[in-house]
């Protein structure tokens, strides 16, 4: 498909109008799918199409009746927070037969629905493909049955097809995240964090046994995300002699001393050998001080044989070696169940309306595509293309080809693993260098890490992943506190694998984090590095951050002890930092933002109309406002970056006063703290409370320091787990490439790095590039790829708006290449 530009073309070559779109949702239900459903209903409305609910999958195509029903703008109000789906799915087996499909045909001629939207699994969309090419010949049947004239086949003659993935397995080839995935984390957190703390008064293991079917996705991120010692996984069953290896790292955790350990199993994992787990010679100890272990098992995991691994496999294992109190936890159904998170429901927000416009540019000669999430950009993928490699996935499994089958799982799946390999597996003492060995120019450099800035959730677990990482690399690990200000204070001591146990989950910064900037301390700085003989840094922080290695980089002219590898990792909940389009810390800083608007929203359940005006952090920047309130469903944001006046406050107001002598009994209306400095959110309040006399009142809330406290979410954690460890690797790469005549000289652009996020890419971008992106001012990027999303959020709050749409209407191809590493 051809790449649009000029996006006032876009709504009269794409109008909707005398089309009909149907959306069902099948299969296995997952939490963001009804804000798919909302997107879809929305959207096609928008465009001038009629929407139809399918409801219960496919056995209600098959059925027909009441279960195809016309959707309204108000039918989708208040299902955004719901979990499930609430217009129901089953497993059809009747669609399966020609004859079911025969029905399901009939009865979309009847309302001449050509379009369809397709929410569901691999199985759901490969139906929908084969429905699609068997559309011409069932069509054919029916008017020679006489159940359609050859007027209604000829209105109907093309069926257009477009799948959203909605799974919280991960399982499906082609996109990054599905829908319900990221939910299915914030449940396994959950119950894990919880383990955590009634668990630490005993000396025990728990084993876990999280869902994922023939996928380890949700077992190896939940791993990652809660630092387990050991995890089990269908792609990568263990080697042989799992079983000791596994026993010995428990016994190696307990004896140093660690009250916390964890062991994530998947449902049906199997060994190597194919053959019963045993548990004969493993040595016991029981000596160990460890407190808890927990194993986490995913759903289908196995050994290199195909044999099936258990948890209560694992539990006879460690009881009978070890003598351990083991505990055993199969999370089950828990996992679906719940409300969505925010990323899955703005990433089912863009994905539905993302379907529609590719419904609506759909030809006879365009393939059933699937819209898919690639790093942070909504992409368009032939189906079948994607399903092929998704049974792919399964037969290198079958033919026990474990690496191809994780190649095939994607980049999103093969980095997780990487990073989990990375640091799983701590050297015993007796590996790691002394101070007397004589080591290769290449190792034991000193590395300093600090926070600076205001705390952000996530940056406890980028702490501990750069430790370990670095540790493992062979470095000395040196942890700073309080910042900056530590630094030229001289609070700089070593840091060891064992001091960051249990860090992943916590929140805020346990190292300590200022705003102080260097500039005014740049002599007693270097003093601290010569003193310490720091080799390299890594800063992890919010726009702070940016700006101090900007400063030390200046400062390089000056201080030859600055011409050292530097690395900045983005932590701040404003999402503010120029160089990449996500941050550490945002995505815990959204939810909490979503969960209490959905809490505010409630609280007025049952009483008359009412709007909430509500205030969020975040400086000059309007991210958490924008996608926060697409989130949440609210009905306008006002941030700094889009300038607003008194005529479009009173606009808001009027459109909202519409809304409400509908159906529609709840308004939220979301602030940036410093959207405005005249237009203050006790403004905004009184005047939606004046102008909306008779028809709503209001109330407003200020959410203040609650947005930027509580525990990490799986993405941050996550998140911060791998930048972290891939920016030690580059450091380690830069300090060998600058090691000469005995000492460290990087003097260079490219050795004073941001480590972001840049669209499909992580990317190390020179600090001093980054200036001229930068509006040191309002401390914000220059440009900021969220404020697309915002006519998004408008028109899903039924404002007539011009939509950016220059980055979609490709259609492209699965690749099956390694991408090349970005440096």
């Amino acid at each position: 498909m051809a790449k649009r530009q000029d996006t006032k073309k876009f709504f009269e070559n794409l109008s909707g109008a005398g089309k009909s779109i149907g959306v069902l949702t099948s299969g296995g239900d997952a939490q963001g799918m009804n804000a798919a459903v909302r997107a879809v209903v929305r959207m096609g409305i928008y465009v001038g199409a009629k929407v139809y609910f399918v409801h219960e999958g496919y056995q209600g195509m098959v059925d027909g009746g009441d279960n195809i029903e016309e959707a309204s703008w108000e039918s989708v109000s208040s299902m955004l927070q719901v979990g499930g789906t609430v217009i129901g799915s089953a497993r059809c087996k009747e669609f399966r037969s020609h004859e079911g499909r025969l029905k399901a045909a009939h009865h979309l001629v009847q309302r001449d629905i050509t379009n369809l939207c397709v929410i569901g699994g691999d199985g759901s969309l490969t139906g929908a493909n084969l429905f699609r090419e068997e559309w011409s010949g069932l069509l054919e049947e029916l008017v020679q049955q006489g159940l359609i004239d050859e007027e209604a086949a000829q209105n109907n003659s093309e069926l257009h097809i477009v799948g959203m993935v909605g799974s919280i397995d991960n399982d499906f080839c082609g996109t990054d995240m599905t829908i319900g995935t990221d939910s299915a984390l914030h449940r396994i957190i959950e119950v894990v964090d919880a383990i955590m703390t009634t668990a630490q008064s005993h000396q025990r293991t728990f084993v876990l046994e999280v869902m994922g079917r023939h996928c380890g996705y949700l077992a190896l991120v939940s791993a990652l995300a809660c630092g387990a010692d050991w995890v089990l996984i269908p792609e990568m069953p263990p080697e042989d002699g799992w079983e000791e290896q596994m026993c010995q790292k428990l016994s190696e955790s307990r004896s140093r001393g660690s009250r916390l350990n964890i062991i994530i199993v998947a449902e049906g994992a199997i060994d190597r050998q194919g053959k019963a787990i045993t548990v004969n010679n493993v040595k016991d100890n029981r000596a160990d001080k460890k407190r808890l272990n927990i194993i986490i098992v995913a759903e289908g995991a196995i050994d290199s044989h195909n044999k099936p691994i258990t948890t209560d496999h694992i539990k006879e294992l460690v009881v009978s070696c070890l003598g351990f109190d083991t505990r055993v936890t199969i999370l089950g159904h828990v996992q679906r169940g719940g409300t969505p998170s925010a990323f899955d429901r703005i990433l089912a927000s863009r994905m539905g309306v993302e379907a529609v416009l590719a419904l609506l540019e759909a030809s006879a000669s365009t393939p059933a595509c699937v819209v898919s999430l690639c790093g942070n950009q909504a992409v368009r993928l032939p189906l079948m293309e994607c399903v092929q490699m998704t049974q792919d996935v399964q037969k290198a499994m079958d033919e026990k080809n474990f690496e191809e089958a994780v190649r095939l799982r994607g980049r999103s799946f093969e980095n997780n693993l990487n990073t989990y390999k990375l640091l799983s597996y701590r050297k015993a003492d007796s590996e790691l260098p002394n101070e007397e060995d004589e080591l290769p120019y290449n190792s034991s450099f000193n590395v300093a890490v600090l926070n600076v800035g205001a705390p952000a959730a996530g940056m406890n677990a980028a702490v501990r992943s750069a430790v370990r990482v670095g540790i493992t690399e062979g470095h000395k690990m040196f942890a700073v506190n309080d910042g900056f200000e530590g630094f030229y204070k001289g609070q700089i001591k070593e840091i060891k694998w064992g001091d960051v146990g249990g860090w992943t989950g916590q929140g805020g910064s346990i190292l300590g984090t200022k705003r102080t900037l260097p500039a005014k301390h740049l002599d007693k700085i270097a003093e601290q590095i010569r003193i310490h003989n720091i080799n390299a840094l890594l800063v992890i922080g919010g726009f702070e951050a940016f700006e101090c290695l900007l400063q030390l980089y200046e400062a390089r002219t000056s201080h030859e002890d600055f011409c050292i590898p530097m690395c900045v990792l983005p932590a701040t909940i404003s999402n503010n930092v120029p160089g990449t389009d996500l941050s550490i810390g945002a995505d815990t800083s959204l939810n909490a933002i979503v969960e209490t608007c959905d809490r505010i929203k409630q609280s007025a359940s049952g009483t008359k109309r009412r709007v909430f005006i509500i205030e969020t952090m975040g400086g000059y920047c309007g991210y958490l406002a924008s996608v926060g309130g697409l989130a949440a469903g609210a009905d306008a944001v006002y941030i700094y970056e889009e300038p607003f006046d008194i005529r479009d406050l009173q606009s808001n107001v009027e459109h909202l006063t519409e809304k409400m002598k509908t159906g529609i009994q709840r308004g939220l209306v979301l602030r940036n703290e410093n959207s405005n400095e005249n237009f203050t959110t006790d403004f905004i309040y009184q005047l939606y409370s004046e102008e909306g006399k008779g028809v709503f009142d209001c109330r407003k809330n200020v959410l203040g320091h609650m947005q930027q406290g509580g525990a990490p979410s799986p993405f941050d954690r996550n998140f911060g787990t791998k930048i972290a460890a891939k920016a030690i690797q580059w450091i380690s790469r830069k300090l060998k490439e600058s090691y000469k005549e005995g000492k460290v000289f990087a003097n260079t652009e490219d050795t004073a790095c941001l480590l972001g996020m840049r669209r499909r890419a992580m990317v190390f971008q020179p600090v001093v590039q980054l200036k001229d992106q930068t509006d040191f001012v309002h401390r914000i990027p220059k440009e900021q790829w969220w404020l697309k999303l915002r006519p998004l959020m408008k028109i899903l709050a039924k404002y007539k708006t011009s939509y950016d749409v220059s980055d979609s209407g490709q259609l492209e191809h699965v690749t099956r290449v390694r991408p090349k590493k970005v440096d």
